[in-house]
């Protein structure tokens, strides 16, 4: 069967099921049942197919209508959809994600305009304006930073334009400024990448951290969730050094390379994505390392990370889907219809282990 008509489908027994249409659901291949999702939390999981999936929200979460939001109600089909993607597309993630929302897009037959940021934040905040000027009727923005978005909600506001986030927060206020975010719990992908690194480490020695790109809720995140469960766990292992790698291959490859001759006795090392994790695998070649000899634990998912755990040279990885296409587009089309949507949803990830990385590679993005 089509993803899209498991789509439909999905979200019709969902409806059924709670009559709430913000409870959002894209099953593919045999996805968790919505009765899997968590109890206090809006949250999603991951098909076979790969494709993100949401579950329904808990009664006490906070929702969002077209009425509260200020908007008006339109046909999906006759809008005019603007995306924003923040980075360059030499980032498996990002080029999974752009090709995830056309391909959604394309499916369902949308207008869809689109514009990439090329990492500059002035530049996507430009991209975004110019969509609304180009007649874009709803956004999608994969934000860069997390801070400076005011130029683009005053322009939003002004024609009663609905903005979802996808991967990345803004901070502003949702149902005003934004309708809903949809992306990943990052405290809890942070807590999950040290328990990876408490059992490859036995929980002593000393660990670094290549930090992500600063300005962004992610990387703020993914650290207070690694640290706290550090704290928790593993009193025996000591962060003795954090850097921005900046989420890019070559940065983390410089910045462990500073590592190795500052730190020569590290044990392990806590990259917050995956080009990251790369970069400091080839910066531990490059040294004479021997694979496994340092830890390393990364976040995203991709095929050369989860490749990187067959060959020995990467610990674990937990992931981060970015195949956000599907669920972007139903919450579009469900809050336009002038239902209630989540105004956050937060998707559930997989991770990869030496028990099932050579399996599940076909899954990597």
């Amino acid at each position: 069967m089509k993803p899209t008509a498991l789509l439909r489908r999905t979200t019709t027994r969902t409806l059924l099921a709670i009559g709430l249409a913000a409870s959002l659901a894209l099953a593919a291949g045999c996805a968790k049942s919505e009765d899997e999702g968590s109890k206090d939390t809006n949250t999603g999981a991951v098909g076979d197919s790969g494709q993100v999936v949401a579950t329904p929200p808990a009664g006490d979460r906070k929702t969002c209508t077209v009425e509260q939001f200020g908007g008006k109600k339109l046909d999906l089909k006759g809008a005019t959809i603007g995306f924003s993607q923040s980075e360059k597309e030499a980032n498996p993630f990002r080029i999974a994600e752009t090709a995830s929302i056309k391909a959604e897009a394309r499916a369902r037959g949308l207008k869809l305009l689109t514009a990439n940021a090329q990492s500059q934040f002035s530049k996507q905040i430009s991209d975004v304006q110019d969509l609304i000027a180009r007649g874009a009727d709803l956004l999608v923005i994969a934000p860069l930073n997390s801070d400076g978005w005011g130029p683009v909600l005053r322009a939003a506001s002004a024609r009663h334009i609905p903005i979802i986030t996808i991967d990345r927060k803004i901070n502003a206020d949702a149902c005003k400024d934004y309708v809903s975010f949809i992306g990943s719990d990052f405290i809890e992908q942070g807590k999950r990448a040290a328990d990876q690194m408490i059992e490859a480490t036995g929980g002593k020695g000393e660990i670094a951290i290549l930090l992500g790109a600063p300005g962004n809720n992610v990387t703020t995140e993914r650290t207070k969730g690694f640290k706290d469960r550090i704290t928790e766990k593993a009193p025996g292992l000591k962060v003795v050094f954090e850097q921005t790698g900046e989420f890019a291959r070559e940065k983390g490859q410089q910045v462990t390379e500073q590592l190795i001759q500052s730190k020569p006795q590290i044990t392990g090392i806590y990259a917050e994505n995956d080009e990251m994790g790369l970069g400091a695998v080839n910066a531990l070649k490059g040294a004479g390392k021997q694979a496994g000899a340092v830890k390393i634990v990364t976040i995203d998912g991709t095929r050369n990370a989860v490749q990187g755990i067959v060959d020995g040279w990467i610990s674990g990885v937990v992931e981060s889907n970015p195949r956000f296409g599907p669920l972007a587009f139903q919450t579009l089309d469900t809050f336009t219809k002038g239902e209630k949507v989540a105004q956050d949803i937060v998707i559930q990830d997989s991770a990869y282990t030496k028990a099932n990385a050579k399996a599940g590679i076909g899954k990597a993005y």
